[in-house]
């Protein structure tokens, strides 16, 4: 999950501002910082990890830290409102925000059980439901040791994502867009044809659009895959405030991992 969480830090100044090479420099650049993806990954985490209704968790984390910004229109007006009830939404939110389901289940069924519970609370359109379920197995098969062509295999045979795209392809003619159908099958490339966790997120910056989420997305992967390196890992944790990091190492402990 720290991954995610990573991807979104540094992808956060490339968001409106993209960077369509690997060769940025530094790699968390002195402006970066944790966005909406991140407080909201957080949420699920807890949600999951306290067995608390996601909604609840969801509306807590995002007050909280209401004034760090960058929520979806529709998405804010929930937050902002009292009202629990899901909005049919099928914006990458549903992706950005799931890795923790991914972590925590302990099989198939279970990842796409998880991600369907911690997604629908918003993003119960069935395209956002997809996107959170594809991202979650993702996650789940590379913890698995699955190889990254298997993996991408059964994510096109489970839910229709053209996965055969190189990053060189997709990097042209991508653009800016906040739905799942066209960012988690770009994230997913970027992770499963990377080399490393840097590299995976050097992807995902490279290819613009939708920069934090679509490295939340690949970073979460990645993480599963590669595992962080520690001086990267160590750059990422010392942004993050006390509340995100104690959720953090319950979350690691609860998989069985060392923080």
């Amino acid at each position: 999950m720290l991954g995610a969480i990573i991807g979104d830090i540094v992808g956060s100044v490339y968001e409106f501002h993209n960077f369509r090479a690997k060769t940025f420099q530094p790699f968390f650049h002195e402006k970066t910082f944790y966005t909406d993806d991140t407080v909201c990954t957080i949420a699920v985490a807890d949600a999951l990890i306290h067995d608390r209704d996601p909604a609840a968790a969801l509306k807590d984390w995002g007050r909280r830290y209401w004034e760090n910004g960058g929520w979806g229109q529709r998405f804010a007006l929930w937050l902002a409102s009292d009202d629990m009830a899901p909005y049919g939404s099928y914006g990458n939110g549903a992706a950005m925000r799931v890795a923790p389901a991914g972590l925590l289940a302990d099989s198939v069924e279970s990842t796409l059980a998880l991600a369907h519970k911690v997604t629908a609370v918003t993003h119960n359109h069935p395209d956002g439901i997809r996107g959170a379920q594809a991202t979650a197995l993702a996650i789940f098969l590379a913890r698995q040791r699955v190889a990254p062509h298997n993996i991408r295999v059964a994510i096109t045979e489970r839910f229709g994502y053209n996965l055969d795209r190189s990053v060189d392809e997709i990097r042209p003619d991508y653009r800016f867009n906040e739905t799942c159908q066209e960012t988690v099958p770009q994230a997913l490339v970027c992770a499963l044809t990377a080399t490393g966790f840097e590299d995976a997120i050097r992807n995902a910056i490279s290819i613009g659009g939708d920069s934090d989420t679509v490295a939340a997305i690949a970073g979460g992967v990645a993480e599963a895959l590669f595992g962080i390196p520690d001086d990267i890992a160590d750059q990422g944790w010392a942004r993050l405030p006390h509340d995100m990091r104690e959720v953090l190492t319950h979350l690691y402990q609860e998989a069985g991992m060392l923080v």
